[in-house]
């Protein structure tokens, strides 16, 4: 039996689910993760390595982690992108969480104080500690 290899490094991604939500990913099977614009969210991006985990985060509606995923292709030039300078990857729906966790939870709970889905908020990719991804799954249970 093949062992399945645990992530190397965990991240959430924010979209809004009225552009691009968890169910367009589940649709297509696989999504490009484009058009961010934030230098830090780039560094992220290009921080990704093929098996990551992500937390699909649904912004503005919503608000709440509602599934993982995981990236199926590192680093390469965004197709959005005329001028070369941003990057994007490639992820694949793994699950959707069995419930989802809203950020007023994730802002309630002090195991989770410094993430930086509320340190850095404005962030649309961000990385998770290993830690806060385990808090969340067993907060999803």
């Amino acid at each position: 039996m093949t062992k399945i290899k645990p992530p190397k490094r965990y991240w959430l991604m924010k979209s809004e689910p009225d552009v691009y939500g968890w169910d367009d990913l589940i649709a297509e099977g696989e999504g490009t993760w484009d058009g961010v614009r934030n230098y830090t969210a780039r560094l992220n991006l290009r921080a990704m390595s093929v098996g990551d985990g992500v937390f699909f985060y649904h912004s503005n509606i919503g608000v709440e982690i509602v599934g993982i995923a995981k990236v199926s292709k590192g680093p390469f030039p965004d197709p959005t992108d005329e001028t070369g300078r941003w990057t994007s990857v490639k992820v694949k729906p793994v699950k959707k969480l069995k419930r989802p966790v809203t950020l007023k939870e994730i802002k309630a709970d002090p195991a989770l104080a410094d993430m930086e889905l509320l340190t850095k908020f404005r962030l649309s990719v961000s990385e998770v500690r290993e830690s806060e991804w385990e808090h969340i799954l067993n907060l999803a249970k």
